[in-house]
C-alpha cells in the first residue's frame, strides 16, 4: 500500500506533467505530508522546469499553489481530513542530487561531494550527459591555505563520481559591479558642510 506522501504525489504528478497545467512550466520536487493534530500539512517543493538557471517568482509559486489544491480537492487522497498546504520554492540548501540541479546551478559557488569521501569548492560552468566542469576555487584544506595554481584550474566531475552539491551563499556575486550610487569622500564632506554651516546671509538675518 502506498504511503500518503506517494499518493499524493501520484495525485499532483498530472499538473507537473506534460500537456498538464503546469507542465511544461514548473517540476514538482518534493511532497511531504505530516500531521497536525486533527489536520495535515501537505508541503510540497516546486521549481522551474528544464535546466536554464534563475530564480523562481512569486506570480509562478502562487499559480502551483491554486493548481495543487484544486487536484487535491477532486482528489480522495487525503479522504475527509482538513489539510493546510504550503507550496515553496527549493531553498539555497537543497542539494544538488540531479543533472538538472546541477544544470539550474550554473555560474553558482558549489561545493561538490565526492565518492571517494573528499570534496571541492569550485564554480559550475558546463553540465552535459557525462558529468560537471567546474572552475576551482580556493578553499583551506585541512589548515592549509589554498594554493594558488588551482585557483580558477578547470576540473571535469564525471557523474559517476559525484555524490552531491551544496550550494554556498555569496553576499557579492563574482563579477558584480560596485554600487554606482555612492558619493565620493569629497562629495559627502561638502554636503555635510551644507548641512551645518549657514550661508552669510543667513549669519546677517540672525544679528
Amino acid at each position: 500500500m502506498p504511503s500518503l506522501d506517494e499518493a499524493v504525489t501520484a495525485v499532483l504528478a498530472p499538473v507537473f506533467a506534460a500537456g498538464g497545467e503546469l507542465g511544461g512550466d514548473l517540476a514538482l520536487e518534493e511532497v511531504a505530508v505530516t500531521s497536525a493534530g486533527r489536520r495535515k500539512v501537505v508541503r510540497v517543493v516546486v521549481d522551474k522546469a528544464g535546466d536554464e538557471p534563475g530564480e523562481l517568482d512569486l506570480d509562478a509559486v502562487a499559480r502551483a499553489s491554486t493548481a495543487v489544491s484544486q487536484a487535491l480537492d477532486d482528489s480522495d487522497a487525503l479522504g475527509e481530513a482538513a489539510y493546510t498546504l504550503e507550496v515553496s520554492s527549493p531553498g539555497v540548501d537543497r542539494p544538488l542530487t540531479t543533472p538538472r540541479h546541477w544544470s539550474r546551478a550554473r555560474g553558482r559557488l558549489v561545493r561538490a561531494v565526492l565518492g571517494d569521501g573528499g570534496a571541492l569548492l569550485g564554480r559550475v560552468r558546463e553540465v552535459d550527459a557525462d558529468g560537471v566542469l567546474v572552475t576551482l576555487e580556493p578553499q583551506a584544506v585541512k589548515g592549509r591555505p589554498p594554493r594558488a595554481a588551482d585557483v580558477g584550474a578547470p576540473r571535469r566531475l564525471a557523474w559517476a563520481e559525484l555524490v552531491r552539491g551544496e550550494v554556498q551563499v555569496e553576499f557579492r556575486r563574482a563579477g558584480d559591479d560596485e554600487p554606482d550610487d555612492e558619493l565620493d569622500e569629497d562629495d559627502e564632506l561638502d554636503e555635510l558642510d551644507d548641512a551645518v554651516e549657514p550661508d552669510e546671509d543667513e549669519r546677517e538675518d540672525e544679528q
